[in-house]
């Protein structure tokens, strides 16, 4: 069963998106403040899906969810940001929080993109992740099927992949993550935490900021 913090968090962001209205703009759950001392972020690790350096000055720790719209918009937004800066400046951490009350489709996703970096490293889950975000037209569009020929696409076994998926071997994992992103403050996606080199809670990116609004509060804290 999934834990309750992980159920009041998904009802959370589904009333946030349901009082929010259909007009088309970025909106999710919020946390009120720039940086909140107060949540629980978990140390950045080797075990983490890191994009750039360990012991870059800033580190932006992202929650995200592959069938949330939001987070296929912040991914963009996210690669564009460590573009713009040196690895030694800026890192980003990808998490998985998918929400199964929005997306059923999220957390056999983020199984999947478990399967291909224990088969095939790194540098294939990013690709991989990169795949599903493209491919993907949120809200659960992504067709399950497709999953096995966009990781054999990136060069990954397509039997060990599909023996991977179907054992659960990832299940406990992405629970985990989901759990962690609860007591990190994570009421909707994506979510992200900006940490010092240190691990210390800097600045929080509510929903999906744009380019110049992230990029503007890490220019204050690169300052």
């Amino acid at each position: 069963m999934i834990p309750a913090a992980i159920l009041v968090a998904g009802a959370l962001v589904a009333g946030a998106i349901y009082y929010g209205g259909s007009t088309g703009s970025l909106k999710t759950a919020k946390n009120d403040g720039n940086a909140n001392t107060d949540v629980e972020v978990k140390p950045v690790t080797n075990e983490d899906h890191l994009f750039g350096k360990m012991n870059a000055k800033l580190t932006v720790v992202e929650y995200s969810d592959t069938e949330c719209p939001f987070c296929k918009v912040f991914h963009s937004t996210m690669k564009e940001i460590v573009a713009k800066y040196g690895d030694g400046d800026v890192a980003w951490v990808y998490r998985h929080f998918p929400i199964p009350q929005l997306h059923q489709r999220a957390m056999n996703e983020a199984e999947a993109t478990e399967c291909v970096a224990s088969i095939a490293g790194e540098a294939t889950f990013w690709r991989y992740l990169d795949k599903i975000f493209e491919t993907t037209n949120s809200n659960d569009s992504l067709d399950p099927a497709q999953l096995p020929k966009l990781a054999s696409d990136l060069g990954v076994d397509e039997t060990e992949f599909n023996t991977c998926l179907s054992n659960g071997r990832f299940e406990e994992k992405i629970k985990t993550a989901m759990e962690d992103a609860v007591r990190a403050g994570a009421r909707g996606t994506p979510y992200s935490v900006i940490l010092d080199s240190k691990g210390s809670v800097l600045s929080i990116v509510n929903g999906a900021e744009s380019l110049a609004t992230v990029a503007a509060k890490i220019d204050a804290l690169l300052r």
